[in-house]
This record gives C-alpha cells, structure tokens and sequence, in this order.
C-alpha cells in the first residue's frame, strides 16, 4: 500500500470537479446514492461493493433468500421523482478522442441517470448495472425509463456502442450444479434482454467457476452452451467474456487467454462474443503490460491465442499488488504497481481505438475530483511524447493529488487489502465464490 502526503495541489482541479455529491431535484435536496449504500440497500441500479457477495449459492447464506422471486412478476411500485437532471452549462468540455475513456458510473435511481453521471465527469464511454448486482431478480425496466435513457443518450452525445453494460457478480455459468447453473443463466438472459431494451450493443460478464466440483475444460463447455442459448433468445447483443485475475484454488475460468479462446471456439455465432480485457486482471495474473515492449508481448499473446478481432471493451485499473499476484485488487491510475506509463501504451495504441475503455479505480464517492480527473489524465496521454521533460510524474502527482482531496472529503481511508491467510468454511473457496470487491463505488 502506497503512503501519501498532503498535496496543496488542488488548484489543478477544475472548479466544475468539485460540486458536492448533494443535488437538487425539484425543490428538494436529496444525496445521490453510492455504489456501496446501493447496493447495501438492494436498489436496482446498484453500483459494486466493497462486501464479500456469494456466488449462485443462497443455501449457504440467508443474504440472497429474501430475492427468490420469478424473473416475470408483477411490478413494484418504484420511487418516483429520481431522475437526475444536470446543468449543462457546468458540465466539463469532453475531449474528441479515437481512445474513448470512461467509468462505471452510477444508475441509481434509474438507468437514465448514469447518461448524465457520464457527462458529468467528461466521459466519452460508461459502464453500468442494469439491475443490482447483488439480486437474482429485479423489477422490469419501465418503458419512461426506458424512453428518457434513449432520449439522454442521444442528447448527450453517446453511441450505443459506448456502453459496457456489466453483468451481476452472482452469475456462474460454468457451475456444474443444473439448478444453480439456470438461476445464473436466468439472470444472465434477463440482463441481455434490458439491454437490447435500451438499444445496447454490448454486455460484459465474468465467465465463471469450476467452484471445485469439476474440470476447467467441462466448465468451459458449460459457459458455452449458456451463450449459445442465450444467443437464440436474443437478437443482436454480443456477450463480452471478462478475463480474470487468477487464484489459489485454480477456479477461475478466464485467468488464461487459453480459457477465452477455448469459450469463443465453442461459440456458434461468433459475431456475437467478444472480450474486454482488465488491465489490472491481467497484471495479477501475470501479464506483463508496463513496458512498451511487456505491452507488444501480451498484445500479440492475446491476438494469437484470441484474436484482436474479439477485443470489444477495456478495464482500466491500476493494482495494488505486485505481477502475478493472483490477487484482484484495484488502484488509482498510475499510483499502483502497473504505472501511468503501462496507460500511455494503450493510448497511444490503434488497436485499442474506439472501444469502451472503462474506469473500475477507487472514486471515494467523489467521482467528479477522482474520475474525471484520471480520465483528463487518461485522455492527455494519447500524442504525449515521453522524451520531453517529466510529464508523467508530473500527471501521477495531479492524481494522487485528486485522490488525496477526495479520501479527506468523503472521510473514507483507502480499502485495506485483507490478507489472504484468512481461513475458508468450504476447501477451494476463492475469489469466485466470495469475492473481495475493492471500493471502485460511486
């Protein structure tokens, strides 16, 4: 874990960064939920917690018990009066880029909103829930909702294409158990089916888990075959398959490129898979990306084993922990083990243009002083050239600066990484089962 000292830096924080988290909607002042209080509270829109969440196991724990309802049911009355509005005279200018940078930004209160959390922290590209992440079943996108997402999209500037929608945490479609294996497909349809809803193109899931009841080659085939289900009862939304940082137990499926090609050969319609590459996924498990020529290396390792043709989305993460770690745990841009100079590779690189490139970093509920400060950081690497004066350091001190402000501001210290010594209840247990999500919340 990296210390800091207090910056006196803030200055370089652009006013319009720095309006609190407190809006007004209508004539009354309501907080804008976080990722985390979201999720606590299992409102739909839900953004990641820092909790251990079980995965398509709710014998285990009572969390997921409350939630077993028919994925078609009627529908529950929904908070009226959410819907965010922005002033678009304080909204930053947004960069015109091929590398289009972005974050997973919140949908609290309707999906809708996030088209305008987007604008507010300059993005270019954004992630969403479409649901909680953390229930089996939500209520039905409402055709407003539907409608004004639509509408945003358009006035705001964003293509379809922009959006990497991400799929629950508790979907595991490479579980041998046939009953836990539908509840994760049943889940994973309904969020294909919101986002055809919404005209997106794109949905990025993490391809599963062994659990340590059967072969990763069985567990492969599994995952396949849930795709090419899901691939019949859809129209057109192409599945993105997530690589992942790898683990002790070895159940992980997508911690090898190996694991992804092997997914998109069993594949029918391969038009409609893809992968979206998580730089700090990759650096835990062990692919180098700090250097120029580490860069090239695992480039060109993912394009013989997979194919850049599949490449449809990014994570962008920094880490806490060292190459190889098996330890998925993100950091600030640039003030991790990979460095800002890994990220200047990657926007400097045509073969990563114009793809959903998504922020996943720690935002202490401050995302307009900690995101849209990485993405004008991100967006000034691309033509930057490193020969000339100290432009990198000087770019890492203005995040750290940013981060710095805002872990005083909201009063949350950095999330201390948990050791990995702590004893499980089940043998082969990891990351896939109970995983440790970093505070990435809004």
């Amino acid at each position: 874990m990296l210390a800091y000292a207090v910056c006196a830096r803030s200055s370089h924080i652009p006013l319009v960064f720095r309006s609190s988290s407190l809006f007004n909607i209508g004539n009354c002042p309501v907080m804008v939920k976080t990722r985390r209080s979201s999720a606590i509270s299992g409102e739909d829109g839900a953004e990641p917690s820092s909790k251990r969440i079980k995965l398509d196991d709710e014998a285990k724990t009572d969390r997921v018990t409350e939630v077993q309802k028919p994925l078609i049911s009627a529908k529950p009355k929904r908070k009226t009066g959410a819907t965010k509005k922005a002033d678009k005279s304080v909204l930053p200018e947004r960069t015109t880029s091929l590398w289009k940078v972005g974050a997973h930004v919140s949908a609290a209160g309707g999906v809708e909103n996030a088209v305008v959390n987007a604008a507010e922290i300059g993005a270019n590209a954004f992630a969403i829930f479409l649901k909680s992440q953390r229930k089996w079943t939500s209520p039905d996108l409402t055709s407003a909702s539907i409608q004004s997402f639509k509408t945003r999209m358009e006035e705001y500037g964003y293509s379809n294409g922009a959006v990497l929608p991400h799929g629950s945490y508790l979907i595991n479609l490479g579980n041998v158990d046939d009953g836990k294996r539908k509840k994760s497909y049943d889940c994973f349809l309904d969020d294909l089916k919101r986002c055809e809803q919404l005209g997106l193109e794109l949905y990025n899931f993490h391809p599963g888990s062994t659990v340590g009841a059967t072969t990763t080659k069985n567990s492969i085939s599994l995952i396949a075959e849930c795709i090419n289900e899901a691939h019949k009862e859809t129209k057109y939304v192409t599945t993105v398959l997530e690589n992942m940082a790898s683990s002790g137990a070895g159940n992980v499926i997508g911690c090898d490129f190996s694991h992804l090609a092997d997914i998109i050969s069993a594949v029918k319609d391969k038009s409609r898979v893809g992968v979206c590459l998580d730089t700090c996924h990759m650096f835990a498990a062990g692919y180098d990306i700090r250097t120029k020529e580490a860069w090239d290396t695992t480039l060109e390792k993912f394009d013989k084993q997979v194919g850049l043709s599949y490449l449809r989305g990014m994570h962008l993460n920094d880490s806490k922990t060292e190459l190889n770690s098996k330890r998925d745990r993100h950091e600030n841009i640039g003030i991790g083990h990979i460095g800002l100079r890994a990220f200047h590779h990657i926007f400097n690189d045509v073969r990563v243009q114009n793809i959903p490139l998504i922020l996943e970093t720690p935002s202490f509920e401050l995302p307009k002083e900690t995101w849209a400060k990485e993405i004008d950081v991100l967006n000034r690497l691309s033509g930057l050239d490193l020969s000339k004066g100290d432009a990198l350091s000087d770019m890492e001190e203005d995040i750290r600066c940013a981060v710095k402000d805002a872990e005083k501001s909201s009063g949350k210290g950095k999330t201390k990484v948990k050791g990995t010594s702590r004893k499980t209840k089940k043998k082969g247990r990891d990351e896939d089962e109970t995983r440790d999500h970093e505070d990435h919340a809004h």
